[in-house]
């Protein structure tokens, strides 16, 4: 949990938080919980966001007017 806390720029708490939750994919070996570099991965990248771009304000603005 460490190692995926420090690859996410991030406490172990928000870690454990996001196991708790299932907000992220883990394993369960007994006891412990395992997380891949894979898993850890695809969760930073799901909460990518996209720029605006300007042309994506004006079509908002069209559809509000």
């Amino acid at each position: 949990m460490e190692q995926a806390a420090d690859r996410m720029n991030m406490s172990v708490r928000y870690v454990r938080r996001l196991i708790a939750t299932r907000r992220i994919a883990f394993h369960r070996i007994g006891r412990s919980v395992r997380l891949t570099t894979v898993d850890v991965d695809a969760h930073i990248t799901a909460g990518r966001v996209e720029p605006l771009t300007a042309s994506d304000v004006w079509s908002g603005m069209r559809s509000v007017i």
